[in-house]
């Protein structure tokens, strides 16, 4: 008896010595872990984050954080001898369950995955949405949504879903513009001298036009009362707010100089007589 209980003491005490050198190798692994999380974290924003978009940027160090955060609790797992296939099928079940409940939240986190990748546009960029009829500066792109403050000033939430799928025009990313009005003249003036006072006129007045590519003059169509001249004017993009009603100022500036009739619309009646 005394040698059976000597020996289930000892067996005790080695399965006691297995546990807890277990655990402490565990509780290594998860240490490590943690340590190699935050320095990749720190070079991720040291070398990496500068060259991205802030919100692009803090979403990414979060998603390369938490992911080495659970590679090394599964390593941790894995080395305490833990059987997951049970907890993984229930899980499975669960996630299942939560995604039909959760179907939008799940479509706004993917969509937004892909606006960090794709970057249709960056924080700061002014942009339209033609489909939900919103202009304004793109604050940032987060998680499940993004916020764009539209030009009155107030500030618009728009789920990653629908910000996603929409056509999405960006006004900054290329560094020219083009403005261009419409405007008519009668017919008993002339074109060509229309053509040229009216680009002296943009030359004069409005330095920031682009000589390259120069303003372009179209005669569009032999309207019922006018003669209609497209004026189209490339210019940078830091000034494509003021360049539309500029330009239309100059035309209308250079036409009264000239003498040259903007007419209005005209109807002849004729009256019948018996």
């Amino acid at each position: 008896m005394p040698v059976e209980f000597l020996q289930n003491l000892s067996e005790m005490q080695i399965v006691g010595t297995l546990t807890v050198l277990s655990l402490l190798i565990g509780g290594i692994i998860m240490a490590v872990g943690v340590i190699v999380a935050k320095i990749v974290k720190v070079l991720f924003y040291k070398y990496y984050a500068p060259t991205l978009p802030k919100d692009t940027a803090q979403n990414l160090s979060k998603l390369i954080y938490f992911g080495i955060i659970i590679i090394s609790f599964l390593a941790f797992t894995s080395s305490q001898g833990i059987d997951l296939s049970g907890l993984l099928v229930a899980g499975g079940i669960f996630a299942v369950v939560i995604g039909f409940a959760t179907q939008s939240v799940v479509s706004n986190l993917i969509s937004g995955i892909f606006l960090m990748l794709e970057k249709p546009a960056k924080q700061g960029d002014t942009i339209q949405i033609p489909d939900m009829s919103i202009s304004g500066t793109l604050l940032d792109i987060g998680t499940f949504s993004s916020r764009v403050r539209k030009f009155d000033g107030t500030v618009i939430r728009i789920p990653n879903e629908k910000f996603f799928t929409s056509n999405i025009r960006s006004l900054t990313v290329s560094t020219v513009r083009r403005a261009d009005i419409m405007v008519g003249i009668s017919y008993k003036d002339d074109i060509e001298n229309a053509i040229s006072v009216i680009k002296k006129e943009i030359e004069y007045t409005m330095p920031f036009v682009l000589k390259v590519p120069e303003p372009e003059f179209r005669i569009e169509e032999l309207g019922d009362s006018s003669v209609n001249i497209q004026v189209l004017v490339w210019h940078p993009k830091d000034d494509w707010s003021q360049a539309q009603p500029i330009l239309l100022t100059t035309v209308k500036r250079a036409l009264d100089k000239a003498g040259i009739e903007i007419p209005f619309p005209q109807r002849v009646i004729w009256e019948a007589k018996d």
